[in-house]
Order: structure tokens, then sequence, then C-alpha cells
């Protein structure tokens, strides 16, 4: 995968077809004469998926359940990538299982640990609410060989709590990372699949129902909002859990009032971790409650 000058992601498609030659089926070409796929097809996202893993990261067993999240494998490594930086606080970026991250709500296809142990070689705690999902990753897990020592997928049997039921009494971590629910109902999660299809310009009756997904993946009582709000209340109440807690913010008008509610809890720091990938931009908010941290 490289980037354009323009800003726009290109892909190595020869390569990645060379990776796994089932992406062929997906290829179209975009009205520059360019080679693409329909970003609209989670068959086809998947496809892409297991390509740039394998060419990335060397993992050759990487699959989703029916109906499960799609995740972009590009956007999901700026994340990590920003959370190394984070962790590098100026110098080197530590590398090894002695960096212990805890991912809330992995999902099936535990994009974040299988990246971040595969790219950084650190080691994983993640949760997750659903039995099927949780079973599903950690067969992606035990299949990985190379990383599987370094991952653990814990249930977390509570989907209103973040850190509470998955950590131990004196567990610790370097960071905790999170894309949490965008939308707080199934119909909020509808409405936003139909702009997004909008956005990209497909035609009404090609439009499929989502992106894949389910609750808890899209959508949680309150939003994301609420989601962060109650991790930022969780964070508060376990200060030493984590060296930084962070999460993703998928709409720049929620900061404001994060900043408040994390204000409230008195962190020694917090700071907005801005990433791009091609056009689309995204960000993760960041804070520490250990006096060592530095903005």
């Amino acid at each position: 995968m490289v980037r354009s000058d323009n800003g726009r992601v290109a892909y190595d498609f020869p390569g990645l077809i060379k990776a796994v030659p089932a992406l062929r089926e997906f290829l179209r070409t975009n009205p520059r004469g360019e080679a693409t796929i329909n970003f609209n097809d989670p068959e086809a996202v998947k496809a892409l998926n297991k390509a740039l893993l394998v060419d990335a990261y060397g993992l050759t067993a990487w699959d989703l359940p029916p109906g499960a999240l799609c995740p972009g494998v590009p956007g999901r490594a700026d994340y990590i990538h920003a959370l190394a930086e984070l962790l590098a606080d100026g110098g080197d970026v530590p590398t090894g299982p002695g960096v212990r991250v805890l991912d809330i709500g992995t999902g099936a296809g535990a994009i974040y640990p299988v990246i971040g142990a595969s790219e950084y070689g650190w080691s994983f705690v993640a949760s997750e609410t659903d039995r099927n999902s949780q079973r599903w990753a950690r067969q992606i897990v035990r299949l990985n060989r190379r990383i599987a020592s370094l991952i653990e997928i814990r249930h977390q049997p509570d989907p209103m709590r973040c850190f509470a039921g998955v950590t131990n009494p004196g567990e610790m971590f370097a960071a905790s990372m999170c894309n949490p629910p965008f939308h707080a109902s199934a119909e909020g999660a509808a409405a936003g699949t139909t702009r997004k299809q909008r956005n990209l310009g497909i035609a009404r009756k090609d439009r499929t129902l989502n992106f894949g997904g389910q609750a808890g993946e899209l959508w949680c009582e309150g939003g994301e909002v609420g989601f962060i709000e109650r991790m930022i209340t969780e964070s508060a109440a376990r200060p030493r859990l984590c060296r930084w807690f962070t999460t993703l913010v998928a709409k720049s008008e929620h900061l404001p009032r994060l900043r408040r509610s994390l204000e409230r809890v008195k962190p020694v720091t917090m700071q907005v971790l801005e990433m791009a990938t091609g056009a689309k931009k995204t960000r993760a908010l960041a804070w520490s409650f250990d006096p060592t941290s530095r903005s």
C-alpha cells in the first residue's frame, strides 16, 4: 500500500493479488481508470484486508464470520502507529512483550492485537462481549502461531463496562485502546450507513443494509459519547490500570463535551492524536493520570 501525492490511498494490487489471489475477483476500474474494489461490499473489503495482512505482516490466517464488522486495515494500523508515537514520548518506540496493551471490544477480527503484536511485538489483552466473536478471535490468534503467545482474548460479561470484569487486581498496561460503537440505536446505524453510501456515490438500488457489524459494534446505549464517558468514569476509578487511556472519536464535534468530562476527573494530561488515511481524517482522545506523562 502506498499514499499518492494527492492524499488518496493507492494499493499495489498486483502485489496484493500475489499474496491473496482471491482478491482478483473483487477488482474493478474506477472513473479515473484505476484498479480498485467496491468498498461498500464487506466481502471485497475482507479480501483486501486478508491481502494487506499477508503482505504487510505475514498473517496468513484471518477471516470474519458473516455479519461481523469489517474494519479497514490501513485506518486500524494508523491508530496502532499513533499509539506507538504516544508511548515513545519523544524517544524510541518501545517494543516487545513488556509493552502490554488493553484492547476494549476487539471484535471477531482482533484487528488491533494482530497488527500491534506483528508490528511491534507488543502483548495484548483483548476484551469482547460477544461469545461467538470471542471464539472467532481466539481462533485467528491460535492459527497465527508467530504472535499467538502475545494475545489473550477475554470475555467481558457486562457490555456497559470497559475495564471492570476483564482486568485483574494489580494488572497494569502501557495503554488501552478502543474503537467504540458510533451510534445510539440500530436506526441511527442504518441512517449512518445510508449517508456513507450516498457519499460513495452508490445508487439507492445497490445499497446493502450496512457495511457489516451488529449491536455492540455499531451501536450501544448513549452512542459514542455515552460509551466514552463511561470509559472516562471507569478510568478515574482505576487510574493506575493504564499509563495512557485512549479511544477513537469518530465525530470531532464530540470532542468539546468529552474534554469537559475529562476535566471533571482531573487527569494529569490529555491530548488528541490526529490521523489520516487518504482523505479520511480520524482522531483518538488520550489521557493519563500518571504524573510522569507529558502532553
